[in-house]
């Protein structure tokens, strides 16, 4: 945090309610949070922000970088493709210890979902930053933490999850319930998810890393061998019947066009995006105008 906010902050606590007009304001910039664990010890781990002029408090968007992702270079590639959604939230993006997010067998053994969820704590102290109706967004190994933390987090600050290229794997779905992936990453307990979310995902048809029927990568490594995955459409089921969806599995898209079949449960608060062509690079296939009607959607 900038020596200046340090100072302003430092007045606000001294004088507390007694300096009158005072408003602690987030600004852009680079932020760090410091956590132990295992690998570390104080570790100061960063994160940028980007915050839009606006008359009013925005809500928090999180976005989660894939394995060996920069969050810096991602937030500036974000901001120039998602041009409006930019100006709607108070964008923040996250960097992951040695640019991994702790899924199953990952390098990092960070606490990532307290790490996220200090972050929201954090930054919903401003008074430009509104305390509800959060997104969390990951694209590839972001969006298995995005998966896992919408199995785990107890926080209710977030209305919206997006997982790109990276549906529900085995380990977080046994095939009957979520499961939290505990301090030795053997995914052993059943949990309940937060319910009341909307949740979308998009994944790509050809995809060998992250296979779309399920079954084990090709490239991931898990503690059994290679990281297996749910069925992505099986998987965005798994979700809505979670938030509340009482019939069968849908066995026919509920839209289809040359380049995509879209698989939408509750009205679209859960959705599911197959790009037919696409692999693991699905994403790119993700317009601003998928974002902001998925965004519109009211919490279930």
């Amino acid at each position: 945090m900038p020596k200046v906010l340090h100072l302003l902050y430092a007045i606000a606590l001294l004088f507390g309610s007694h300096l009158v007009g005072f408003a602690w304001e987030l600004q852009s910039g680079s932020y760090t949070i410091n956590q132990d664990w295992s690998q570390e010890q104080d570790y100061e781990r960063r994160y940028f922000v980007h915050v839009p002029d606006s008359e009013e408090p925005l809500p928090l968007f999180i976005f989660l970088h894939g394995n060996g992702g920069n969050a810096e270079k991602s937030m500036q590639g974000f901001i120039r493709r998602y041009k409006v959604l930019s100006k709607r939230y108070n964008m923040v993006f996250a960097q992951g210890y040695l640019k991994s997010w702790n899924i199953v067998s990952e390098r990092s053994q960070a606490p990532d979902r307290e790490f996220i969820e200090a972050i929201v704590t954090k930054l919903t102290e401003y008074s430009n930053v509104k305390d509800s109706g959060a997104v969390l967004m990951g694209s590839s190994n972001g969006a298995a933490l995005v998966n896992q933390f919408a199995i785990e987090t107890k926080l209710d600050h977030f209305s919206h999850y997006i997982t790109v290229v990276s549906q529900l794997n085995a380990w977080q779905h046994d095939g009957t319930a979520f499961k939290a992936k505990g301090l030795d990453n053997n995914y052993t307990e059943s949990v309940v998810a937060l319910k009341g979310k909307c949740l979308m995902n998009v994944s790509g048809a050809n995809d060998q890393l992250v296979p779309y029927a399920g079954g084990p990568s090709k490239g991931i490594r898990a503690k059994d061998g290679k990281l297996a995955f749910v069925d992505a459409e099986r998987s965005i089921f798994l979700w809505a019947q979670h938030y509340g969806f009482k019939g069968e599995q849908l066995s026919r898209p509920s839209e289809s066009s040359e380049a995509m079949d879209v698989f939408s449960y509750l009205d679209g608060a859960v959705v599911h995006y197959k790009m037919k062509t696409r692999a693991h690079n699905a994403g790119g296939a993700l317009t601003e105008a998928m974002l902001l009607k998925f965004l519109n959607q009211s919490k279930l």
